[in-house]
C-alpha cells in the first residue's frame, strides 16, 4: 500500500548572471494557493545586468512568497515555497516511535547546489526527468520575441551559430543536443553545470529562459523613469532616487574603470559629406535589404571594424594577474545604449566577420532589443571595443570612459553643416567630431592615433569600406 504525501520544496534566488550577488524582485506572477507547473514563470527580477523572468523547476501549489515585489534578495536565499506531491514508501501497519524503527526513518535529503537561471538548487543524485511533450515548456508562460533574430512570438530564443565563439565541441548527451536544436540554442553559449563540464537539460532550459525573458517596455521620459524608481521627495523639494540594478552596476563599473585604466582621449574633425550621401543611397536603393535600417552609425561601426582589422592591437584586454596584453581573436562590438533602466553596452558577437548587410541587421536588432528593455546578460558579456553615439543627443563630442576590460571606446558626435575647405574653396560640408579614448597601458599614442585616423579616412571616403571591409 502506498500513500501520497505532500512536502515543501524551496526555490532559491539563482545567479542569473555571472558572479552576481543579489537581484531585486520586480513582480510576482503567482500568489499563495496558485498551482504551478515545471517551467512556469513565477516572477521577474532585475540584476545589475538585466531584467529576467524566473521559471519554477517543479510542479505544486504555492505555499508562501518569502519576499514582496521591490525587495532586494541575495543569491541563494529562498524566495518561494511550493507544496509538492509525491509517493512515499509502503505505509507502516501501525504508528511507531521514530526511535523504535530507524529503518523507516526518511532518508537524508541529498546535497543541493545552486545553478543558473530559474532552476534553483539541484540534488546531487542523478535523476532522469520525464520526457517533455514540447521543447518550449520552459518558456511558454509568457512567450516573447527573441533577441538574436525576429521569429514568431511563441518561439524560443534563437542564437545564430555563426556568431557563437569558436572553440571545442561542448559536452552534452544526444537528447540534450536534440533539445538544443529544437530550441535554437548554440551549445557553445551555454554554461555547463554537469559533472565534468557536461551541459544538462536544466542548463539548456535555464539559458533559453534567460535569453527569452520578456521585459515590459518602459517609457524613456525622465519623469516617468524617476516615478518608476520610487523616489522620495523631501519637504524642500529634493528628490532622492534609489540606485539599483543596472544603474548601480554602471556607477560602480565606471568608477572602477576611470581609476584603474589610464585614459587618453584624442579628437579629430571629419568631413562626412560623402558618408551621409552613401547612407541616403543605401536607404533609397535598398541594397542591404528592404527591412534593414541604415544609419550613419552603421558606417561608423564598419569603419571602426575595418580599422581594427588593420590594427588588431586596439582590440585587446589587460590581464592583471599574468601582466600580459591579450589581443582578442574576434571583435565583439559594443554599442552603448541609454535605456530607462540605465546605461547598458550590449555587443554584436564577432562583428568583424560580418558583411555590411549582416552588420546592419545585427545593429538594428541590438538597438531595438535595448530600447524595449529585453537585452539579456549574455548580450552584454564579452565585449572587446565600444562605440557611443553621443551625436543623437546633439552633442559634438566627449571623453568617453572605457567599458571595463576593454582597451578603447569611440565617441561619434553630431553631424553638422559647417564651413569647410574643400577643393581649395570654403563651402558648406557635413562635419562630425570623433573622440577615441584608450587604455594607455595597452595602447600607445601611435596606435591610438593610427586607428582614429583610419576611421576618419574611411568616413571621408566611405566607398573604401567596401574595398577594405
Amino acid at each position: 500500500m502506498t500513500t501520497e504525501v505532500r512536502s515543501l520544496r524551496e526555490f532559491k534566488m539563482p545567479d542569473v548572471g555571472e558572479g552576481l550577488t543579489e537581484a531585486e524582485i520586480l513582480s510576482w506572477y503567482v500568489k499563495p494557493g496558485d498551482v504551478v507547473t515545471d517551467g512556469q514563470v513565477v516572477c521577474e527580477v532585475e540584476t545589475a545586468k538585466a531584467a529576467v523572468e524566473l521559471p519554477i523547476p517543479f510542479n505544486g501549489v504555492v505555499e508562501r512568497l518569502h519576499f514582496p515585489a521591490g525587495a532586494t534578495v541575495d543569491v541563494g536565499t529562498v524566495i518561494i515555497s511550493v507544496a509538492v506531491a509525491g509517493e512515499a514508501g509502503a505505509a507502516p501497519a501501525a504508528a511507531a516511535p521514530a526511535a523504535a524503527a530507524p529503518a523507516e526513518a526518511p532518508e537524508a535529503e541529498p546535497e543541493r547546489r545552486e545553478v543558473l537561471v530559474g532552476y534553483g538548487p539541484r540534488t546531487g543524485t542523478a535523476q532522469r526527468r520525464a520526457r517533455r511533450t514540447t521543447a518550449t515548456a520552459a518558456v511558454t508562460a509568457k512567450p516573447a520575441p527573441v533577441v538574436a533574430a525576429p521569429v514568431a512570438a511563441p518561439a524560443p530564443v534563437a542564437v545564430a551559430v555563426a556568431e557563437a565563439p569558436v572553440g571545442e565541441r561542448p559536452l552534452a548527451k544526444p537528447p540534450v543536443r536534440k533539445l538544443a536544436k529544437d530550441l535554437g540554442v548554440d551549445l557553445r553559449s551555454v554554461t555547463p553545470t554537469g559533472t565534468g563540464g557536461v551541459i544538462t537539460r536544466e542548463d539548456l532550459h535555464a539559458f533559453a529562459a534567460a535569453q527569452a525573458a520578456p521585459v515590459a517596455v518602459e517609457p524613456a521620459d525622465v519623469a516617468e523613469v524617476v516615478e518608476a524608481a520610487a523616489p522620495v521627495t523631501s519637504a524642500a523639494g529634493d528628490v532622492r532616487v534609489p540606485i539599483k540594478g543596472v544603474r548601480k552596476a554602471t556607477a560602480q563599473a565606471m568608477v572602477a574603470s576611470a581609476f584603474t585604466a589610464p585614459h587618453v582621449t584624442e579628437f579629430v574633425q571629419v568631413d562626412v559629406t560623402r558618408t551621409m550621401k552613401f547612407v541616403r543611397k543605401l536607404k533609397e536603393t535598398g541594397e542591404l535589404g528592404r527591412d534593414v535600417r541604415v544609419s550613419p552609425l552603421l558606417l561608423v561601426a564598419k569603419a571602426l571594424l575595418t580599422a581594427v582589422k588593420r590594427h588588431p592591437g586596439i582590440n585587446a584586454q589587460w590581464d592583471e594577474a599574468a601582466q600580459e596584453i591579450v589581443i582578442k581573436g574576434q571583435v565583439n562590438l559594443g554599442i552603448a545604449a541609454a535605456t530607462p533602466r540605465g546605461l547598458i553596452v550590449p555587443n554584436i558577437k564577432d562583428a568583424g566577420a560580418k558583411t555590411l548587410a549582416g552588420l546592419a541587421t545585427s545593429l538594428g536588432e541590438l538597438v531595438e532589443t535595448a530600447r524595449q528593455g529585453k537585452t539579456s546578460p549574455a548580450d552584454m558579456q564579452g565585449g572587446t571595443i565600444t562605440i557611443t553615439n553621443v551625436g543623437v543627443f546633439g552633442v559634438d563630442t566627449g571623453t568617453p570612459i572605457l567599458n571595463p576590460g576593454e582597451a578603447a571606446i569611440l565617441a561619434f558626435g553630431a553631424v553638422r553643416e559647417l564651413p569647410w575647405v574643400h577643393k581649395g574653396k570654403v563651402v558648406p560640408r557635413q562635419v562630425t567630431t570623433l573622440a577615441l579614448s584608450f587604455d594607455h597601458r595597452l595602447v600607445d599614442g601611435e596606435l591610438g592615433s593610427r586607428v582614429l585616423a583610419d576611421v576618419a579616412g574611411l568616413l571621408e571616403q566611405p566607398k573604401r569600406l567596401i574595398t577594405w571591409g
